[in-house]
């Protein structure tokens, strides 16, 4: 069975988003594109419900309950106040425009923060398709080998060349933004974060960036607290 977890206590983030959203999700430690939802609902300190969904009960789920909520079956999925949001990406954006914050700050940084992740987007998929492939132990040394180096690189690039992202740690300068989190979780899921910084070795821009969002307080409550599964 899914279980559901009440994170946290109820703030005025949640009433300028419109109450307690209940998230729904693989049981993926903190992992996948449903924990970066997550972790801008912690830096926003946003009270949520987490409902989890281990590998082997959601197909029977995405049959019944998930495509009830998502004609595409997928998840992440919100539910807020009997409205349904999918699309990861789609309810970042969603949350920091509610909010007023974790968006830009300016018309140049939003198409900036859109920019930097539409590049995640296309490197998580990559790393989708290797890691959950049936033939793992051969795509995926391949994958980190060809793709995650080149995409690390394009990156890096960006982050020291840009005006904006030179301005300060994060993709806009000094104003983190929803898709700072959508890079760190990447670098997360890709163990590039773990053994001090140790797969960011020859990329100081983007371990500046990961360290910074570390470093935020509710985000370092938050890796240090139960919630937290690795």
């Amino acid at each position: 069975m899914p279980t559901t977890k009440k994170c946290g206590q109820e703030t005025a983030a949640n009433k300028a988003i419109g109450g307690v959203p209940n998230l729904h999700y693989f049981d993926f430690k903190s992992r996948g594109r449903g924990q970066v939802v997550r972790l801008l609902w912690e830096d926003a300190e946003i009270a949520y419900e987490d409902t989890r969904y281990s590998f082997e009960e959601y197909p029977e789920y995405k049959k019944t309950c998930i495509a009830e909520m998502n004609p595409t079956s997928n998840i992440p999925v919100i539910e807020l106040n009997g409205h349904i949001l999918t699309q990861s990406y789609a309810i970042l954006r969603h949350f920091a425009r509610r909010l007023g914050k974790y968006d830009g700050d300016s018309e140049e940084a939003k198409y900036w923060a859109d920019a930097m992740c539409d590049i995640v987007i296309d490197w998580r998929s990559l790393f989708i398709q290797a890691f959950f492939s049936p033939n793992m132990k051969e795509t995926y040394p391949k994958h980190q080998r060809s793709d995650r180096p080149r995409f690390l690189q394009a990156l890096e690039t960006h982050l020291k060349t840009h005006d904006l992202s030179r301005s300060g740690p994060y993709i806009t300068g000094n104003n983190v933004t929803y898709a700072d989190l959508v890079l760190y979780q990447i670098c997360h899921d890709e163990n590039l974060t773990q053994d001090g910084r140790k797969g960011l070795k020859d990329y100081p821009r983007l371990a500046q960036l990961v360290n910074a969002v570390e470093a935020r307080p509710n985000v370092k409550a938050f890796m240090q607290s139960d919630r937290y599964l690795g």
